[in-house]
């Protein structure tokens, strides 16, 4: 008999309650499958090791790392990597790639999820929503005309990094009336035209824009992508707004902006270590926002990223190849094609 298609799922997917965080509809994606067993990992891990991955055919990976290092024993029998998430910088791809290892991640499921992170963040900072909230709670109701808010129209909304979150921030943000910017390389100017939005480089972004929202990916070239030079560059009226990863921006630059009044005001769902330190300077500052990598996070986001994951999953335990491939030059290691049809 053929030994069973075995997959684990990272622990920490479960919440206090010991279930899914994503419910338990996509599950059934693995349930159905012939040939499959799953369960979840006896305990959580924050890095997988060489003997999960020869136990196992996939893993379903939500916040864990996966170094080299677990795919390089004679013994691994891993396929598949799937992330639990668009980002894939806590998986050393090249590594995975040379094991014949195929990642995956859940692209589709992000756009709109981000998105209204980030137009959330604006709009709470251009209403002063938390402070205006602490004036109710603290009886200094007669301090309102003291922290006026700021109006969007004609505003100038720059966004770093217009992939296919990117792209959505810019499309629900025409509602508002915002003039609107984007600094990216790889993307066509003329597509982004068709946005409404215009295609500047990263100095100009910073010098004329009123709210900046980075949302690119975690790699050596984006790491402290924006430090001091970029903060120096922007309004004294800007607000500043991280979505995408801690480390693409140089937190001690942001801390020395903020408190030197060189920028407004920030929202930050990402943090160069996490979870984040509580004496954090950050923590500490009223004209902050800070959430906890997870403002996105609702039942259909998680269950839209369970469902593609989880999928990519049955599609190499039946010879296909997944949607959605990380890093596509690994369909062709001689590992992944004796298990992937024609």
């Amino acid at each position: 008999m053929a030994a069973r298609f075995r997959v684990g799922i990272t622990r920490d997917v479960l919440d206090l309650r010991g279930e899914p965080s994503f419910g338990r509809a996509a599950l059934r994606i693995l349930d159905e499958a012939p040939g499959l067993e799953w369960e979840y990992l006896p305990e959580v891990v924050h890095e997988l090791s060489a003997d999960h991955a020869a136990r196992y055919d996939a893993l379903y990976v939500n916040m864990a790392r996966v170094p080299a290092s677990a795919v390089a024993r004679d013994d691994c029998r891993l396929r598949v990597v799937a992330r639990h998430g668009v980002g894939y910088d806590s998986v050393d791809v090249p590594a995975m790639t040379r094991a014949g290892v195929i990642v995956t991640n859940t692209p589709t499921a992000m756009p709109r999820p981000v998105a209204t992170t980030a137009l959330t963040f604006i709009l709470a900072l251009a209403g002063k929503l938390l402070v205006k909230d602490r004036l109710t709670r603290t009886g200094r109701w007669d301090e309102r005309l003291d922290h006026m808010g700021t109006g969007l129209t004609g505003r100038t909304l720059g966004v770093v990094g217009a992939g296919g979150i990117g792209k959505e921030i810019l499309r629900m943000a025409r509602t508002f009336d915002l003039k609107l910017l984007a600094a990216d390389p790889f993307v066509n100017a003329l597509e982004l035209a068709y946005l409404g939005t215009r295609r500047v480089d990263l100095d100009t972004l910073c010098a004329e824009s009123d709210f900046i929202v980075v949302i690119t990916i975690l790699n050596a070239k984006t790491r402290h992508l924006i430090g001091a030079p970029q903060f120096a560059r922007m309004k004294r009226s800007a607000c500043f707004i991280n979505v995408s990863r801690g480390p693409v921006v140089d937190e001690p630059a942001l801390i020395d902006a903020l408190l030197a009044g060189r920028i407004a005001g920030a929202a930050l769902d990402v943090f160069e270590q996490e979870p984040v330190d509580p004496a954090n300077p950050l923590l500490a500052m009223e004209n902050v926002i800070v959430t906890p990598h997870s403002l996105c996070w609702t039942d259909e986001c998680f269950h839209n990223m369970a469902s593609t994951g989880l999928a990519s999953i049955v599609d190499v335990l039946a010879g296909r190849v997944p949607e959605f491939v990380v890093d596509r030059e690994v369909l062709g290691q001689p590992r992944v094609a004796a298990w992937l049809r024609a």
